[in-house]
């Protein structure tokens, strides 16, 4: 695992945009892609150098981490337009080539089997984009989740609900259940890159980076992964023990 430790957020957005970035001039034809506050700076980023560097996205697939079950089809907060706002709508990534799990389906459990199908079907994805949050989960795999699930409908925590309450009009809005993709469905990515800003970060960002492999930390998974980068702001690195060492191996990469 590659720990990168920058100044701010914006730092890290542009850390991570220039690994979306090289992926994608080397050939990269899938991507992963998360939502929430984490991965917005990596957004912006991406979305200026379309439009000022002519970096494209034309041709690729995508596949969204998790979506909300029980929101009606184009629910702002649905995680399919929150998608479009912050990241397709200022691309040429073809729309219909963004795919992610139906939240509206009648039928849950069934979708979130075919959509872990499409995902293996059209896979690898080269470059998985992660956020973490407070309690230590990636997409919406709650501490306790099995670090070899697949797709699937999961519950939501109250920690969660309360952290995205913010998006909804009140904390009852905020779904209780959602279909993510399962923490081995995230690990069959060739590359994960996970973003973490801010103080409120650091506990989780400490637990998943330098603590045991553990399903109370599904972020951990990470530890077992061939190519992770985690990616940090000073305030997220505060609480890593290794800060100097990590400091150290980013001054002096080799270069392939």
């Amino acid at each position: 695992m590659e720990i990168v430790i920058v100044a701010n957020a914006d730092a890290a957005g542009t850390v991570v945009a220039d690994i979306v970035d090289h992926a994608v001039r080397s050939g990269a034809t899938t991507l992963g892609l998360a939502t929430g506050s984490s991965p917005q700076s990596v957004y912006r980023e991406l979305a200026r150098r379309h439009r000022d560097e002519g970096l494209t996205f034309a041709g690729l697939q995508a596949f969204l981490l998790d979506e909300y079950i029980g929101l009606p089809e184009g629910h702002p907060e649905s995680y399919a337009q929150v998608i479009r706002r912050d990241l397709v709508d200022h691309l040429d990534l073809d729309a219909d080539r963004v795919l992610g799990p139906d939240g509206a389906a009648a039928d849950p459990f069934a979708t979130a089997i075919a959509y872990d199908e499409v995902i293996v079907a059209n896979g690898p994805v080269d470059v998985q984009i992660l956020g973490i949050g407070a309690n230590g989960h990636i997409g919406f795999n709650e501490p306790t989740s099995s670090l070899k699930s697949r797709t699937w409908v999961t519950t939501l925590s109250e920690q969660t609900r309360r952290d995205n309450a913010r998006f909804f009009e009140s904390p009852e809005d905020v779904p209780r259940h959602a279909i993510t993709q399962g923490l081995g469905t995230i690990c069959d990515a060739r590359y994960l890159v996970l973003i973490a800003t801010g103080e409120h970060k650091a506990t989780a960002i400490a637990a998943a980076v330098e603590g045991p492999l553990a399903a109370v930390c599904p972020a951990s998974v990470l530890q077992m992964h061939p190519h992770a980068t985690v990616v940090v702001d000073s305030a997220a690195a505060s609480r890593l023990r290794l800060t100097d060492f990590y400091k150290t191996v980013a001054d002096h990469k080799l270069q392939t």
